[in-house]
């Protein structure tokens, strides 16, 4: 049996301004704009989407599953981007030797609610 990613389910407090937040920060767009389920996904409805559903507790401590976003321009344009949107810069012990040898080739950041996800650098060239 075949199964098919449809989305990544997100507990927020608000849901409509976290999904916005979502959905300017990755240009994808509203399905459901439903203030319980508020529901994003990339242009032409492909999945996987994100949901945005309500709850009452804030988040707290790191999260276990985060999103890692590669740019298709300059990671350090698309940071900045992302803080003047509101997201925040976050130290979860990602500096260098700790994740292995050579440096970090990625930033840290989180959204409105404090959800940790990765901006990622130049793709790897694979021989």
């Amino acid at each position: 049996m075949a199964m098919r990613w449809e989305q990544v389910v997100v507990d927020a407090t608000d849901p409509v301004r976290l999904g916005r937040w979502w959905a300017e920060a990755l240009d994808w767009v509203v399905v459901n704009p439903s203030p319980r389920e508020f529901e994003i996904r990339p242009p032409g409805d492909t999945a996987p989407g994100l949901i945005f559903v309500a709850v009452r507790e804030h988040k707290r401590g790191k999260n276990r599953l985060h999103i890692d976003l590669r740019p298709d321009g300059v990671r350090d344009s698309e940071v900045a981007r992302l803080l003047m949107l509101g997201a925040t810069r976050r130290d979860v012990g990602q500096r260098a030797g700790r994740h292995g040898d050579g440096p970090v080739t990625w930033t840290v950041l989180a959204d409105p609610e404090g959800n940790e996800f990765c901006v990622l650098g130049e793709e790897e060239r694979r021989s």
